[in-house]
């Protein structure tokens, strides 16, 4: 027991010996690793084997690397499957976008189509209703004149109507006259 104890002394003074000396550059991992070697030994609590000791310390080193390792990738994992999920969501706002500003472009296209078309309607019924405004005046105008032609032509019926009876009444009169003047002269 006494071999075992001695052993483990030495190897805590190499081991105590290599961290106290600080290497050329530090990794953050290694100080941790160093921060917990120093508490282990300054806690001094049961002493195991050097053998069990140095394959505990060994155990746990290749557990923590693994575990940092596994951390590493899985940030870095992390990173990438952000990074492509915000670059895959860019991109399917982006056809989105796209996609929308043709269909504006496309409604736009129909709106301006529609109003020049409803302009063009407005503006053949105000020609139909200013054509039939003026074809109903000329309309008005005509069967003014219509009317008045028809009353002229009334009129000069009963002047023509009174002159035949007029022409009527001096035939007759001029019929007697010409008996009267005959009867005379026999």
């Amino acid at each position: 027991m006494s071999s075992v104890y001695t052993r483990s002394k030495e190897f805590t003074r190499n081991r105590k010996s290599q961290s106290d000396s600080p290497p050329a550059s530090p990794s953050p991992t290694a100080k941790t690793l160093r921060h917990e070697r120093l508490s282990r030994l300054e806690s001094g609590g049961s002493n195991p084997t050097s053998s069990d000791s140095y394959s505990d310390r060994a155990s746990a080193r290749a557990r923590r690397e693994a575990r940092e390792a596994r951390l590493a990738t899985l940030t870095s994992r992390v990173e990438e499957d952000s990074n492509r999920d915000y670059k895959k969501l860019y991109e399917s706002a982006l056809s989105e976008n796209q996609k929308l500003k043709t269909k504006l472009q496309e409604a736009q296209l129909e709106l301006a189509d529609i109003k020049s078309k409803l302009e063009k309607m407005a503006q053949q019924k105000q020609e139909k209703t200013s054509d039939r405004s003026s074809m109903l005046e000329m309309e008005k105008r005509e069967k003014r004149a219509l009317e008045r032609k028809m009353s002229e032509m009334e009129e000069e019926m009963k002047v023509l109507t009174e002159l035949k009876s007029d022409n009527q009444r001096l035939k007759d009169e001029n019929g007697a006259l010409i008996r009267v003047i005959s009867k005379l002269s026999k």
